[in-house]
């Protein structure tokens, strides 16, 4: 599948989701609601609870869990949909922090915009753009999270470059992602709803590590949750990975 047919996927796909505001995590998913989704990859309730028209259930895992974010620092979030993540770290950094959201989807900066207001967080921006060429500046950036979005990019290391582009000197990226644990077959790579259930873009584990540590990070494993296969994904070959990598 071409770069640009798989963004224009990824574009309408996330489109429609932000203006239905319902859960699209998986091609066969076991959980019916959004907090269920969200309590099952690691939110707490109260976490679940925050903006509930923020959580849109897309996510495989929960990336503030395992930032050492503190007050005043600059986050990140790569493609932060209606801002869900954007608030929990909003609640982090404080007043003295910030937080910038950047996603590629008009509809989801729109929603999240909204939601911003609607929920009072006036410490959180979010920017419409393309993660493969972050709207940031160089060396602007504490910490990036990024929640099931970077197995949608088509060029990944490009992302990694990016992302070690506008971190600090020692900034942290933090992520949950879908890897594959094996390859697919030729017509689940080409499946429009695989790609925009975060699968048919995934690669393997082994190789998105690579990729990190390719663009310069230090990159430590936390977590790895092979269950979500069967509690989400009808049982595909993937599981969701949690990623520590630092700027060296």
């Amino acid at each position: 599948m071409k770069k640009e047919d798989v963004k224009k996927i990824v574009k309408e796909g996330y489109g429609k989701i932000a203006e239905t505001g319902g859960c699209c995590s998986s091609c066969n998913c076991n959980l019916t609601t959004n907090e269920e989704i969200a309590r099952s990859i690691g939110y707490s309730h109260d976490e679940a609870q925050t903006a509930p028209d923020a959580n849109l259930g897309l996510g495989c895992g929960n990336p503030t869990a395992i930032a050492e974010i503190k007050k005043g620092a600059t986050v990140l979030d790569l493609g932060s949909g209606a801002g869900f993540d954007c608030f929990l770290a909003a609640k982090k950094v404080g007043k003295t922090g910030r937080v910038i959201g950047v996603d590629m989807t008009e509809q989801m900066v729109k929603k999240a915009s909204e939601n911003a207001i609607k929920y009072g967080y006036k410490n959180v921006e979010f920017r419409l753009g393309d993660i493969e060429d972050l709207p940031v500046e160089d060396g602007s950036v504490d910490f990036i999270i990024s929640n099931c979005v970077i197995n949608l990019a088509p060029d990944k290391p490009r992302v990694f470059k990016e992302a070690y582009r506008v971190l600090k000197p020692g900034g942290k990226l933090l992520v949950s992602d879908i890897v594959l644990l094996k390859n697919l077959t030729k017509e689940q790579k080409n499946d429009y709803t695989l790609l925009v259930s975060c699968v048919s873009g995934a690669v393997l584990r082994n190789d998105y590590l690579k990729m990190m540590e390719d663009a310069g990070f230090k990159v430590t494993v936390t977590s790895e949750d092979g269950e979500i296969s069967d509690r989400q994904y009808g049982g595909l070959p993937i599981e969701s990975i949690k990623v520590k990598a630092q700027k060296r």
